[in-house]
């Protein structure tokens, strides 16, 4: 008996939550600093700047922060180092749960009111899957992750995943909330939580417009009401 090879149909939702995580459900600046202090503990004054530099100069190329690609060069100028072999136990054993926005868990599970909640973050294929494992943000998503290099670029991959009527972006970053609204328009809402570097920086804010939605900490949602939202879609 023949079997069908066609794909097997996606339910459309009325409403996707796409959550971003670094400073939006997770405190990466918090991470960032942790990771500076011990490369200075460790290796000396001005080792953390240096390492800084390699990881920027990798945000420019890659366009996601890479934080085992920027070790790997990093190691290039410490090869008779025994220590740069332990930074690895940083980066595998780090407590990422500590890492959660209060009440930001909390705030995901409001949200599945009104429809599915999606990770959708940038970031490269071992470290940032690894955060969101050993966060619990993974399973507070039921498995629905997507990681990609520029998300903002792949959103018809993501629409091809979780189909929907409406899409609400939560992320700390005007200028993807900005650009995604410039592909999505009225079919988007953005949410920006003034949380992080990126959100509290004066030259961008001022760059890009705001978002249809702000508030100061992505927690403040648990109070906030879509059902309008929901029935408009």
């Amino acid at each position: 008996m023949a079997t069908s090879t066609r794909p097997q149909a996606v339910a459309t939702d009325q409403v996707v939550f796409l959550l971003d995580v670094d400073n939006t459900l997770l405190d990466n600046d918090r991470l960032r600093d942790e990771l500076m202090q011990h490369i200075e503990r460790e290796f000396g004054a001005g080792s953390g700047d240096s390492y800084q530099q390699i990881l920027e100069q990798l945000r420019v190329e890659l366009g996601y922060v890479d934080y085992l690609g920027a070790l790997q060069r990093f190691r290039l100028a410490h090869m008779d180092d025994a220590r740069v072999l332990l930074m690895s136990a940083f980066f595998i054993d780090y407590p990422f749960a500590d890492l959660i926005y209060p009440g930001a868990l909390d705030a995901v599970a409001h949200l599945r009111q009104w429809g599915r909640t999606v990770i959708l973050s940038d970031g490269d294929v071992v470290f940032q899957p690894r955060k969101v494992q050993r966060s619990g943000l993974w399973q507070a998503v039921d498995g629905r992750v997507l990681i990609y290099v520029h998300k903002e670029d792949m959103l018809d991959a993501v629409a091809r995943k979780y189909p929907a009527r409406h899409y609400v972006m939560v992320d700390d970053k005007l200028s993807l909330l900005t650009a995604m609204k410039h592909s999505w328009g009225q079919r988007l809402t953005t949410v920006f939580p003034r949380q992080g570097h990126y959100a509290h920086d004066p030259a961008i804010i001022a760059a890009y417009p705001a978002a249809d939605i702000s508030v100061e900490h992505f927690a403040d949602l648990v109070t906030h009401d879509f059902s309008a939202l929901a029935a408009a879609a």
